[in-house]
C-alpha cells in the first residue's frame, strides 16, 4: 500500500503575488453612508458574508447592503492568517466561498487559469485535487479568488465600512443600527465569524500578566525562549515561526499527544449524510446528541505537513513538548503545571481556539435564545426562531448543520439555504404588494 506523506514545502507558498485583476464594469463609488432602506443587510464580509452576497446576486436579490468593520471582503480573515504567517489553508480546492448550484468560476478553475503564477508544489496540489486526492489551497490563491468573486458579483458597490451596534426587530422589518447609520431591512444575515477563546479565570487574577499575550495580538521581537499553550493549527504556526527565528520553544499540551489530521473534522460531516446527523429528515437529532458530536469532532489538531518539522525540532532539543499537563496558573514568564512543574520563558503565547459569535449583543438575549453557547435557530431556514427575519451563517449555525458549518464549505451550505428562503419571501411579498 502506498502512503502519502505531505511535504513541508507546501507551507512555504509565496504571498502577495501580482494577480491579474478582473476587468469589472466601471461603476460609481458607493456613497459614504449606506442607504436607509434595503431588502437584505449582511453583517460581516468574511468568507460567509461574501458567499451570502454572491448567492443573493444569483437568485435575483440585488438590493443588498453589506456592512463590515474593515470595509473589505475577507479582510479580517486574511489579517489573522497573515499575523501567523500562514501560507496555506486547511480547506481543499472544492471548498470555497462560491455558490452551490451555480456555474461560477470555481476555485480550482481559477488557480488553473493562473498556472504560470503557481509554484511546482502548488501545481502538484492542483493535479492531486483533480485526481480526487487530498489537496490544500495557498492563501495567496484564495485571496485572489475572493477578490475575483467579489468583483464579478459587484460586492464592493454594496459594501460599507461600519460597526453594527444593535438590531431592532419588528414584525415586518429589522432596523440595523450603527454608530452613525440606520438601515431598515426586510432581512438580516449575521456572518459574524468567531472570536478567540480567552483563558480560564483561575489562571490569573485580573488581566493577562506582563509577558503573556494571545495569538491574535501583535508580537514584538523574537524572544530567546517562548512558551506556546494550545494544541491546534494556530499553535503549530506560532511554534514554526518561533523556531525559524532561532527561538527555543516549550509547547504545553493539555492533551496526552498531538493530533495530526487532514481536516479539523471528519470528512463525512462535509456531506449530506453527515449533516443529517444534526438536522435529519425525521427531525433534528436530540440536543444532547448534537452537543456530544460537536465535542468529539471539534478537537484541536494540526495539519500533517507540520509533523516532520515539529518532530525534528523536538529531537534536536529546540522544541520541548509538555504533554497531558493541566495548567494551574500563568504569571509573568512562568506557566505553573500540575505535579509542581514550572515552565519559564521570555514570552507566553496563548492559542486556545475560538468561539462562535452568535448575535449576543446585537440581538436581545431572549431573541438569541442561547443554549450551551449556541443560538436557537430554525433547522429549515437558519433563522432565529424568535426573530425569523434574522438569519445566521457560518460558525453560529453549527448546531443545525454540524461542525463543518464552521468551515468554508459549510458556509456554502448555509448560504444556499438562506438565499433560497429570502428569494422566496421576496417573491411572496412582491406578489402580495401587487395584489
Amino acid at each position: 500500500m502506498t502512503t502519502f506523506v505531505p511535504h513541508p514545502h507546501l507551507l512555504d507558498s509565496p504571498r502577495h503575488r501580482d494577480w491579474p485583476r478582473y476587468p469589472a464594469a466601471t461603476l460609481p463609488d458607493p456613497p459614504r453612508w449606506p442607504p436607509e432602506i434595503a431588502d437584505v443587510v449582511i453583517v460581516g464580509a468574511g468568507p460567509a458574508g461574501l458567499a451570502v452576497a454572491t448567492a443573493l446576486w444569483h437568485v435575483g436579490v440585488p438590493d443588498v447592503v453589506v456592512i463590515d468593520r474593515d470595509g473589505e471582503p475577507v479582510s479580517r480573515f486574511l489579517a489573522r492568517i497573515d499575523r501567523l504567517d500562514q501560507r496555506v489553508l486547511r480547506s481543499p480546492y472544492e471548498h470555497h466561498p462560491g455558490v452551490e448550484g451555480y456555474r461560477d468560476c470555481e476555485l480550482r478553475d481559477f488557480a488553473r487559469l493562473h498556472w504560470s503564477l503557481l509554484t511546482p508544489v502548488e501545481r502538484r496540489e492542483i493535479r492531486m485535487s483533480q485526481a480526487g486526492h487530498r489537496s490544500v489551497v495557498p492563501v495567496d490563491v484564495f485571496e485572489a479568488y475572493c477578490r475575483h468573486t467579489s468583483a464579478i458579483h459587484q460586492v464592493p458597490q454594496r459594501l460599507w465600512r461600519g460597526e453594527v451596534s444593535r438590531l431592532d426587530v419588528g414584525e415586518d422589518r429589522v432596523l440595523v443600527r450603527g454608530t452613525d447609520f440606520t438601515v431598515q431591512a426586510r432581512h438580516v444575515v449575521l456572518c459574524l465569524g468567531e472570536e478567540r477563546r480567552d483563558a480560564p479565570d483561575h489562571w490569573w487574577t485580573g488581566g493577562p500578566p506582563a509577558g503573556v499575550d494571545y495569538w491574535d495580538e501583535p508580537a514584538g521581537e523574537p524572544p530567546d525562549r517562548q512558551i506556546v499553550v494550545g494544541a491546534g493549527l494556530t499553535a503549530a504556526h506560532l511554534i514554526r515561526n518561533a523556531l525559524d527565528s532561532g527561538t527555543r520553544v516549550d509547547w504545553v499540551l493539555r492533551k496526552d499527544s498531538e493530533r495530526y489530521q487532514c481536516s479539523d473534522v471528519n470528512a463525512s460531516f462535509f456531506r449530506a449524510e453527515g449533516r443529517s446527523r444534526f438536522d435529519g429528515h425525521r427531525g433534528p437529532a436530540p440536543w444532547a446528541e448534537r452537543l456530544a458530536l460537536m465535542a468529539a469532532q471539534r478537537r484541536a489538531s494540526v495539519m500533517f505537513e507540520f509533523r516532520p518539522l515539529l518532530e525534528a525540532a523536538e529531537a534536536d532539543g529546540r522544541l520541548t513538548v509538555h504533554r497531558g499537563r493541566e495548567i494551574h496558573a500563568v504569571s509573568d514568564k512562568c506557566v505553573e503545571l500540575d505535579r509542581g512543574e514550572v515552565v519559564t520563558g521570555d514570552r507566553i503565547t496563548l492559542a486556545l481556539g475560538t468561539v462562535p459569535s452568535i448575535g449576543t449583543g446585537l440581538l436581545p438575549d431572549e431573541l438569541v435564545g442561547a443554549r450551551d453557547g449556541w443560538p436557537d435557530l430554525d433547522e429549515r431556514t437558519l433563522a432565529f426562531r424568535r426573530a425569523p427575519r434574522v438569519f445566521a451563517a457560518g460558525a453560529a449555525a453549527a448546531m443545525v448543520l454540524g461542525p463543518a458549518s464552521r468551515n468554508i464549505d459549510g458556509h456554502r451550505v448555509a448560504t444556499a439555504r438562506i438565499a433560497g428562503v429570502i428569494a422566496a419571501a421576496r417573491t411572496r411579498e412582491g406578489a402580495g404588494a401587487r395584489n
